[in-house]
């Protein structure tokens, strides 16, 4: 059995790609594709990584916790998405380092399903606005209380995906730029549900909607309708020439107005983010989803 785990990061798809996939969740079960509600197994899995203490789960633990996720369904692929599974907002980025922890939890994970084939899929955002959303999402109200231990300038998306693969080199690995999901979105959902281009997922434009303006998305639609993309790349060129004319300014343009967060500073952050994307397509185990 494969069992993929979509990890966020937070701050990056706010949900929506459970929800999207969960559109299709009867078609999926019937193709052995099982996409259960984040309910049905955040409680569970936690409980179940502490009564394990450090050890594998037995055959009968495995059962148990599958027949607790999956009812008595026959299941080839499990997804699984929690963006908090990692740690809290708060601690998602310390020092220099993106989830000094991830080593340890995705060790967990494979405690849980020792004779499983794990996968792992990560949305990566420009640090530039990812501590300054990490810090809207939390309980903090001061920003430079929150980043007092962080090392912004010196954060990079490849350190951490070295640290794990090194860690966990059977686990595979599928990142992208949350800054280009609108694009790679239908791309993404059939990645995680393991299925073909043509394989029918009502959730493909579910994200590129939220930033389109109504009329242009209607447009869209039509379009796509009466003719059908019949590749990936041409379908994101598709959604690219749409947005190019009506994607909605204010849900794509961030602005910042921190303490210490200069003008400088953030193209500083976006440049070094921009180049790290290089780095990361090197990494063996890492494959990185482009436009």
């Amino acid at each position: 059995m494969q069992v993929v785990f979509h990890l966020g990061a937070p701050c990056t798809d706010a949900g929506l790609l459970l929800q999207s996939l969960s559109k299709d969740r009867g078609r999926l079960a019937q193709d052995g594709i099982l996409v259960p509600s984040l309910n049905r197994y955040r409680p569970l899995l936690q409980d179940t990584i502490r009564a394990l203490n450090g050890q594998p789960a037995s055959p009968d633990v495995q059962d148990a916790l599958l027949d607790a996720i999956v009812d008595d369904l026959e299941v080839d692929r499990l997804v699984l998405s929690d963006a908090r599974y990692v740690c809290i907002n708060r601690l998602v980025i310390q020092g220099a380092q993106i989830w000094p922890m991830i080593d340890r939890q995705v060790g967990n994970l494979k405690l849980l399903f020792p004779d499983a084939d794990l996968g792992l899929h990560i949305g990566m955002r420009n640090p530039a606005t990812l501590i300054p959303a990490l810090f809207m999402g939390s309980r903090f109200s001061d920003f430079t209380e929150f980043t007092q231990d962080t090392q912004p300038a010196a954060v990079t998306w490849s350190e951490m995906f070295v640290r794990l693969r090194r860690a966990h080199p059977d686990v595979a690995v599928t990142a992208w730029c949350n800054e280009d999901t609108p694009l790679l979105w239908g791309q993404i959902l059939r990645d995680i549900a393991d299925v073909p281009f043509d394989y029918p997922l009502s959730g493909t434009d579910d994200l590129v909607e939220t930033i389109m303006d109504k009329t242009g998305f209607a447009r869209l639609q039509r379009y796509l309708s009466e003719t059908p993309a019949q590749t990936e790349v041409q379908r994101r060129r598709i959604i690219g020439a749409f947005l190019d004319r009506y994607a909605i300014d204010t849900e794509i343009e961030e602005k910042l107005d921190l303490p210490g967060w200069t003008p400088d500073l953030i193209k500083h952050l976006s440049q070094a983010y921009d180049d790290d994307m290089a780095e990361i397509a090197r990494i063996p185990g890492v494959t990185l989803l482009m436009p």
